[in-house]
């Protein structure tokens, strides 16, 4: 049988990533993905049950990361042909009172919508929009080597560039993920606004990881390109990375699930776009019983239900311009939305959850098929959910639309406890292959000086290591560049350019 030089399990943003920089280098590179379709969480499918003709993406709908992240835009999609479209609103974020904080991506227009809070707004966001590519740089970095903190950043200054921006982002993260977080801000509108950004990490309010997190979409809203919607789906993403992979002599086999090493053909290095507890049942003794102890300790967050809509038209919002945003968090105010996030933290589910909702149509009128548009929701709840949280996400969308009901023409959920049949880096629904705090956003999947490396020739280089959950690549590309040089000798970083 012929030796492979490297066998990637899994086929998400990350393990694509990895694949392409492999074959790039000249690898002989094989990625096995054990569902019918390649993407992980960035398909983009139809659900016949649904509607025919319909576009739905699985997971990521929204791409702040496609446009800045250091290897996407090395490897520069819009040269390959994906159109990336940002509305004029980034976010939304609705409360009571027929009230509502947009996060355009003029951020002045932002400030003035916010009135009293406005210069509050442009002062914490407003220098961070302004570096994003160190801002992001540093975020997207693998936490542990110059080199890896540095990816996107070049030219001789490029340290000296980076510490105004890291310790201004620091001081931000220090005030919005602690105490003193409702200090800067007045006004409900501003105060939620952000909140709604942080709660992506689904963890309490405040803390560390959601205020990074915050921060950082925040102010890619505020950035060149916003949040983007990919014209036709994430899919596109992904299809893109695959051309490329095949025409640099790299294969994807579907339908490919590895349970045990057996499964893998003979390879110099096997890349894990898994989660760790996957890569342990199939490299087993492989690993060191240290290593092996540590990713046994590596914990998974709470989770997200979700449920694809059929809607006859745009959603009815009570504040018109919040139509206006491909994103809406859907949570009310700041202590709503603290309430429901430590409720889900207890193992309950929030009377009022925080839903994310996002209809790509606002951006991509393409989606519309028929007089019917998709609408993409998530609402968090209890790892391992099994409720189909359908009513209460329609109360939730209904409290900000009133008549959102008679637009929904088809729906279907997928509980938490289901999401893992769709994507196994999801266990018990978490989306973030691990729980998003500051530590593990750090030390993940453990605090070893290489967070890739597992054994000779075996690596992980999923979202379950840095930087973290997202559609960016950055893991895989991390991971892979390391592989080039450990396993294959090769010191030269192959250019991604079309």
């Amino acid at each position: 049988m012929t030796l492979l030089d490297a066998v990637v399990v899994g086929s998400g943003p990350n393990g694509l990533a990895a694949a392409v920089t492999l074959a790039r280098a000249g690898m002989g590179v094989r990625v096995l993905e054990a569902q019918p379709t390649v993407g992980g969480g960035s398909r983009t499918v139809r659900v016949p049950e649904l509607a025919d003709d319909l576009l739905f993406d699985l997971c990521s709908a929204v791409h702040p990361m496609a446009w800045a992240s250091p290897f996407l835009r090395a490897f520069d999609l819009g040269a390959r042909g994906v159109e990336l479209v940002a509305p004029e609103v980034a976010y939304a974020q609705p409360i009571d009172g027929g009230r509502a904080g947009l996060a355009f991506r003029d951020l002045d227009r932002t400030a003035e919508r916010l009135g009293p809070d406005g210069d509050a707004w442009r002062d914490l966001l407003g220098p961070l929009a302004e570096q994003w590519r160190q801002v992001t740089a540093l975020a997207l970095g693998d936490k542990r080597t110059v080199r890896g903190m540095l990816a996107g950043v070049s030219g001789p200054a490029a340290l000296a560039s980076m510490v105004g921006p890291g310790l201004r982002f620091g001081s931000a993260v220090l005030e919005q993920g602690g105490p003193r977080w409702d200090r800067r801000f007045l006004t409900e509108e501003a105060k939620a606004l952000l909140t709604g950004v942080a709660a992506h990490n689904i963890t309490p309010l405040p803390s560390l990881g959601g205020a990074g997190t915050a921060l950082l979409l925040a102010a890619l809203a505020h950035a060149d390109s916003g949040w983007a919607i990919p014209v036709g789906g994430s899919q596109v993403i992904i299809d893109a990375l695959v051309r490329d992979l095949e025409a640099h002599g790299g294969t994807v086999e579907t339908g490919r699930r590895v349970a045990s090493w057996s499964d893998l053909p003979p390879a110099r290095a096997v890349l894990f776009d898994t989660t760790p507890a996957t890569a342990l049942a199939v490299a087993g003794d492989r690993i060191g019983r240290a290593r092996r102890a540590a990713l046994r300790r590596f914990r998974y967050g709470n989770a997200a239900a979700k449920v694809d809509f059929v809607l006859s038209g745009p959603v009815p919002w009570r504040v018109p311009d919040v139509g206006r945003a491909a994103t809406v968090h859907v949570g009310g105010t700041r202590a709503e939305m603290v309430i429901a996030e430590d409720t889900v933290a207890n193992g309950l589910h929030a009377d009022r959850p925080t839903v994310l909702v996002s209809d790509p149509s606002v951006a991509d009128p393409g989606r519309v098929r028929g007089g019917v548009r998709p609408l993409w929701a998530y609402a968090h709840v209890p790892a391992g959910s099994p409720q189909d949280v359908t009513d209460e996400v329609v109360r939730q969308i209904e409290r900000f639309a009133p008549g959102f009901r008679d637009v929904v023409v088809g729906s279907r959920c997928i509980p938490a406890a289901e999401m893992e049949r769709h994507n196994e880096n999801y266990p018990g629904g978490d989306i973030s292959a691990g729980a998003a705090t500051m530590w593990q956003m750090i030390a993940r999947p453990t605090s070893a000086p290489d967070p890739y490396l597992l054994a000779e020739g075996v690596y992980l280089c999923s979202a379950s290591t840095p930087p973290g959950p997202g559609v960016h690549g950055m893991g895989g590309w991390h991971a892979a560049r390391r592989a080039l040089r450990r396993e294959f000798d090769v010191r030269s970083e192959p250019s991604l350019r079309p």
